[in-house]
């Protein structure tokens, strides 16, 4: 779950009891007790995610036998920022204690690491397990809401604002049918005075931000409302209410309140759910409706006589394709993190951004602090580096066509090479001694003379792919093709070459224009 998807946040004050005494550290005097009980009294087993200072994984109580989910995080790798952090998380856990809230037992502080116990929530998400159902209803939907705002009250009541409410947070308590909605990660969460307003930074996920925190406006707990409306209305129809894959576009249309219901999927929906939405999607805070009058709601409050039972088979199968789009944002991040090489500041800095991003950011404007921060549970970066993130989703797909089509040479798959390539490709290789060779014919030689008869294994990895997206349709990858591949004598060889291919995208399919290659020509193998 994305519960498990840890933060870079700060560390509670160690637990006085059951400490044992060790010698001072001369370079901080604060480290001298510490303590052995996490590791004494609980066993840990699987990893169930990981963020950047810490990773979540299953833990056995010794005394009891009853499970948990252990968040550690790796306190020689925070800074007094994230410390502070840490601490505000554990402080607000601590506090809140309800059947719709993912609870923290115990928060404990050993040498160099600190221990979140939570429950272990095994339901998955929720928008996942409503996909996977035969019948979902409004009423299903108004149960689900109802829920959430039992959460959203009792955080409020206590004074605490989510600033994080979203899809990939709404988890399910097990796989168990009628199982109890948890709202999960409290790491954007802050402590507030009252009903007081007050600017506490830019933090959320695009597509949930309300129209107060765009606007840089003191803000409070209303924001949770307006992701409460967002979220009900992808509960109803399965595809968010505001949407665009420009930010600036989208943020434009969230403070306009622009927003409809549009026709044949909302003619089927009640009247009172549309009110609801309205009143929660409302421009201007003060007049948004609060959890406590939205839990007193007739579509909420009396579903079984006024929220529809009719089975709404369109928002399942949108809200499929929602999640998908979801899963793959959060994909393409990762992969990112992980496995590619970036130059100059992308090494620590990755572009993100998105109308309907999984991935939250905060920027805490802080008087004495130079700059802007951005804080994420996965990474840090500053505004300046924000990217739409359909164009990280188009560079992975221009990565994943290259892949593609060095694998149909691989195979000696002439049929794949021409269905991913243009009829007039031109291209630059050492195998045409420096000429400019247009169409199929030249490549269809090698294909059938010498690619199509190799029956060993083949390997190729591409080093370090850059790639450029040139206006919606057009792109250029460039990148080192290193091939691994069994000579006539049954010897294991390597070959290299530093490769730039063009595509165009028609009718919706991405083909390789144009290629230049480098290396030795006339090589075993293309």
């Amino acid at each position: 779950g994305h519960f498990y998807r840890t933060h870079e946040i700060l560390l509670p004050k160690p637990e006085p009891q059951q400490q044992r005494h060790r010698p001072p550290s001369p370079h901080n005097m604060a480290t001298i007790v510490t303590s052995t009980r996490f590791t004494d009294e609980y066993q840990l087993y699987e990893e169930l995610g990981k963020g950047a200072f810490s990773v979540v994984r299953r833990c056995v109580k010794k005394s009891t036998g009853q499970e948990y989910a252990a968040k550690i995080i790796n306190t020689k790798k925070l800074s007094a920022r994230d410390h502070q952090k840490l601490e505000r998380e554990a402080r607000i856990c601590r506090l809140l204690k309800h059947p719709n809230i993912v609870r923290l037992h115990e928060s404990i502080s050993e040498e160099g690491f600190h221990y979140l116990v939570f429950d272990l929530v095994t339901g998955g998400e929720l928008f996942e397990d409503i996909v996977a159902r035969e019948y979902y209803s409004e009423a299903d939907a108004s149960q689900c809401i109802n829920q959430i705002l039992e959460s959203v009250n009792h955080i409020h009541q206590h004074d605490i604002v989510h600033r994080d409410l979203k899809p990939e947070n709404l988890l399910l308590a097990s796989k168990m049918k009628g199982a109890a909605v948890k709202l999960a990660d409290f790491g954007l969460a802050i402590e507030v005075q009252g009903d007081q307003q007050a600017w506490f930074g830019f933090a959320g996920t695009p597509g949930y931000l309300s129209p107060e925190v765009l606007r840089k406006d003191p803000y409070g707990k209303p924001v949770d409302i307006w992701a409460c409306g967002v979220i009900l209305y992808i509960l109803l129809v399965g595809y968010p209410p505001f949407w665009d894959e420009d930010q600036h576009k989208l943020y434009q249309q969230i403070k306009a309140g622009a927003y409809d219901f549009p026709s044949p999927e909302w003619d089927t929906v009640t009247p009172e759910a549309k009110n609801l939405i309205n009143q929660m999607l409302t421009i201007n805070p003060a007049k948004r409706i609060t959890a406590e009058q939205a839990l007193k709601h007739p579509w909420v409050c009396q579903r079984s006589t006024v929220a529809s039972m009719m089975h709404r088979q369109e928002t399942v199968e949108c809200l499929r394709k929602f999640n998908a789009r979801r899963k793959l944002k959060g994909a393409i991040l990762t992969t990112m993190l992980v496995s590619r090489n970036f130059s100059g500041d992308a090494k620590s800095w990755i572009n993100f951004g998105s109308t309907e991003s999984c991935n939250t950011n905060e920027e805490e404007d802080m008087k004495g602090r130079k700059g802007t921060q951005i804080f994420s549970p996965l990474l840090c970066m500053p505004p300046a580096l924000w990217r739409c993130s359909s164009q990280l989703a188009r560079k992975q797909e221009i990565i994943k066509i290259t892949e593609q089509l060095i694998e149909a040479v691989n195979n000696g798959d002439f049929e794949a090479y021409t269905r991913i390539c243009d009829p007039g490709l031109t291209s630059f290789e050492p195998e045409a001694l420096g000429n400019l060779v247009e169409g199929m014919d030249f490549h269809k030689f090698y294909f059938e003379h010498l690619l199509s008869k190799n029956n060993k294994p083949v390997h190729t990895t591409i080093l370090n792919p850059h790639v450029h997206l040139i206006g919606e349709d057009a792109a250029c990858i460039a990148y080192i093709r290193l091939t691994q591949y069994i000579d006539s004598q049954g010897r294991p060889r390597s070959c290299q070459s530093e490769e730039t291919r063009v595509w165009h995208r028609r009718d919706a399919k991405w083909l390789n224009v144009h290629f230049h290659c480098s290396g030795a020509p006339a090589a075993p193998l293309q």
